[in-house]
């Protein structure tokens, strides 16, 4: 990836699976494991995920840090 360039979030290695215990699907991403997205349907989950990696990757990026990509 160039220098500067946003990575595109959709290459990211996603899972979503249903969680007993809050009821909820959760949305993981691989590359970046601490960050999760709970809701109620499998897509809202990779949606809401997908949107708050968005944030994220901008936020990486300002300081000027390196973003994980595939």
């Amino acid at each position: 990836m160039q220098p500067g360039a946003r990575p595109e979030i959709t290459h990211y290695t996603y899972r979503v699976t249903w969680s007993t215990d809050d009821r909820e699907f959760v949305a993981t991403c691989a590359e970046f494991p601490s960050l999760s997205w709970l809701a109620p349907s499998q897509i809202e989950a990779l949606h809401g995920l997908e949107a708050m990696l968005s944030g994220v990757t901008a936020d990486i990026q300002e300081p000027g840090e390196q973003v994980p990509h595939r």
